[in-house]
């Protein structure tokens, strides 16, 4: 991988899972960024995509046919009047780090988000992860509540940081978000998307 990444993202597709799952793994057997205990089953986590790409968007990043990270948007709770709100999570290649990759799935997940009608948008954050707690502040998200020590994992508890953007003011929403399945992409505004990288939606 070239120091200057030159990215395709697109959105997922069954056929990446075990990809994602590679990129996925390390984060639950050996850091406490995710609180899962165990890397799930092809089954189960196509199971679990099928879910959540029946909600919001599932984006990945690829360069040269190989995955850098990947990126969705699901419901944040299940509750019907919670249904306006949705949470972002963001898992990347520790290579792909630090290069801009997050912030642009960041970005375009929002700005979907805000396309399919979702007005408040949720990114937790374990305590200990500073980079990530500087990158949701740096991102526009405030800091809404902190739960200490809530989570056991690897010896130790460990507390989330919930962090909170609006993406319009609080008001009649009318509709329920629409599906991610039933949306159109090509209006998209890619202001912002690095020179080279190529968004394919």
């Amino acid at each position: 991988m070239t120091e200057e990444l030159m990215v395709r993202i697109r959105l997922a597709r069954e056929s990446d899972i075990p990809g994602i799952l590679d990129i996925y793994g390390p984060y639950i057997l050996n850091t406490p960024i995710t609180f899962e205990y165990t890397v799930p089953t092809t089954e189960d986590f196509t199971n679990r995509f099928r879910t959540i790409t029946a909600v919001g968007p599932w984006l990945v990043a690829e360069e040269d046919g190989t995955l850098l990270g990947y990126a969705y948007l699901d419901r944040a709770f299940e509750r019907m009047a919670y249904r306006w709100a949705a949470d972002l999570s963001v898992y990347l290649r520790p290579e792909a780090a630090g290069k801009g990759l997050g912030r642009v799935f960041y970005m375009l997940l929002e700005r979907m988000g805000a396309m399919q009608g979702y007005q408040v948008l949720y990114g937790l954050v374990t305590s200990e992860n500073q980079t990530s707690c500087r990158f949701h502040e740096a991102m526009g998200y405030r800091l809404t509540a902190v739960l200490p020590d809530c989570g056991y994992k690897l010896g130790r508890w460990h507390g989330v940081h919930w962090y909170e953007k609006r993406l319009c003011a609080p008001g009649d929403p009318g509709a329920f978000p629409k599906a991610a399945p039933d949306m159109d992409w090509s209006a998209l505004c890619l202001d912002g998307v690095p020179d080279g990288w190529e968004v394919a939606l």
